[in-house]
């Protein structure tokens, strides 16, 4: 008796749920991420061997910009949590009688890192978001004996993040690769006057050479 052939058949996979948990992710992935913002620093850090990563959270950045023509080095700041630098800048305009609008207030809550004086600071608040990187940041004043408005800007960050959350800031402090010791040495002095010792350098990551 012959036997019966079966017929055959492709096989077909139903990939609407692949296609749904691809798009979910994609989605994830675009919302969570943290865009990498402009730095007007534009310094080349240094490298070194340690491998220890700074936080993305409760840090403050002090960076120091390459030298100007004018032979300054622009110091630049960050400090995260939107609601701390609502806080800080309302200070800042207490005590520079400048007084700052709610959009200004509401822009520079989501401005992570800045280098203007106080005196510059409604004009750069109020410059389009696309010419901001046009603008020109000449730094925060840090003279000691003077203008010393990186202090202040420091101390009531921290003030404002110990308040609103009961943590103290990370500090960091990023420089150029050919950064003069005596720019570095006023960033260092301006903390030890807050009794802040303590603090990372950062660098770039570089092989160990070989023995």
């Amino acid at each position: 008796m012959p036997r019966v052939k079966v017929a055959r058949k492709s096989t077909a996979i139903d990939m609407t749920a692949m296609c749904d948990v691809a798009f979910l992710l994609l989605t994830f992935f675009i919302l969570t991420a943290k865009p990498k913002i402009d730095d007007p620093s534009k310094a080349e850090v240094p490298a070194s061997i340690k491998e220890i990563q700074v936080p993305d959270e409760n840090v403050m950045t002090i960076a120091i910009g390459k030298q100007t023509a004018n032979k300054t080095n622009p110091l630049f700041l960050s400090f995260s949590g939107t609601d701390v630098r609502t806080e800080t800048l309302k200070a800042m305009g207490e005590i520079y009688k400048v007084s700052f609008t709610p959009a200004e207030i509401n822009r520079f809550s989501n401005t992570e890192l800045f280098g203007v004086p106080m005196n510059q600071m409604k004009n750069f608040l109020s410059t389009p978001t696309n010419d901001v990187a046009k603008f020109p940041q000449s730094g925060i004043p840090a003279d000691t004996t003077n203008n010393n408005e990186l202090f202040n800007w420091i101390i009531n960050a921290r003030k404002a993040q110990v308040g609103l959350h009961g943590k103290i800031y990370a500090i960091a402090i990023k420089g150029d690769r050919l950064q003069e010791y005596p720019v570095v040495n006023t960033v260092i002095s301006v903390l030890e006057h807050q009794k802040q010792f303590k603090f990372d350098l950062i660098t770039t990551l570089r092989k160990a050479a070989k023995k």
